[in-house]
Order: C-alpha cells, then structure tokens, then sequence
C-alpha cells in the first residue's frame, strides 16, 4: 500500500513540475531537419546564436586551459544578455556536455541537438563549470539549466 501511495506521489509531482514548466506530456513535436539533410559546424553555430551563446569545439588549447580530462565538447565563449541561455544561467567557460537526452561531444552534436529541443520550448542542457581562480578552491561541477523559450 505504501508504494502505491509513493507511485502516486511521484506522478504527481512530475505532472505539476511540467505544468509549471509549460511542458505537453501530450506530444512532442517532430524534430526539424536541416535544409540539406545535414548538419554542419556552421549551422550548429548559428544555432548556438539563436540559443544566446557563441561555442566553439574543445580543442587542446582550450582542454589545458580549463584543467578538462579529454577534448571533447563545446565551450561557451560568449552568452547573448536577454537569450534563453543567460536566462537559464549558462556562463562563459561552461562546456556544454548534454542538451536534454543528447550526449554534446561536438558543434555537429550541439547543433543537432539544439535543432530537436529548441521546438520544444523547455529543455534541459548540463554544463560543466571548471573551477577557478575566483573560487578559491571550490572544485568545477556539473550543472543542471532549465531552459524556457518564451513566445509572444
């Protein structure tokens, strides 16, 4: 009886929170296509740019520069005041790792996965924020945005 009453408990918290978020359990919109079929760096970018934030691959350079294990993902160099990413929180030197359920290992990932969530309207990206000086101490960390687009 108690898992029952767990269960519901737990339905009813997630149907509140998308209530909340204006997110349609209902359905999901079919994910859009590139022009040619294809994604490119180049239109990953300009999709970055509708987001709010100007990313460019970890390279070398930029795995040292962090202190990062691997480079692989996209660094944001830049986050447009007033777009849906500085709204949700996202800052410079973040490097974006997921975007909803989609791994971010590259542009191309990035693009294609900004391409099937941006339609959605509320989606989630996880940043990886090295630690820095500033900090004094306190280690990088992996967040959580809540990412809102809002429509006239």
């Amino acid at each position: 009886m108690r898992q029952i009453f767990k269960t519901v408990k737990i339905a009813i918290l997630v149907l509140v929170c998308s209530f909340y978020m204006g997110v349609s359990m209902a359905s999901t919109p079919a994910p859009a296509q590139s022009s040619n079929g294809q994604m490119t760096e180049e239109k990953a970018i300009k999709l970055a740019e509708q987001f709010g934030v100007d990313v460019g691959a970890v390279d070398k350079e930029i795995q040292e520069m962090l202190g990062l294990t691997k480079a692989e993902g996209v660094v944001v160099f830049a986050v447009i005041g007033g777009s849906p990413a500085e709204l949700s929180g996202i800052k410079v030197k973040a490097v974006i790792k997921e975007v909803d359920i989609y791994e971010i290992l590259t542009l191309v990932d990035l693009g294609n996965a900004l391409e099937k969530t941006m339609l959605t309207k509320n989606f989630t990206v996880a940043t990886y924020e090295p630690a820095d000086i500033a900090d004094q101490g306190v280690t990088g960390g992996l967040n959580f945005h809540f990412v809102r687009i809002l429509q006239d």
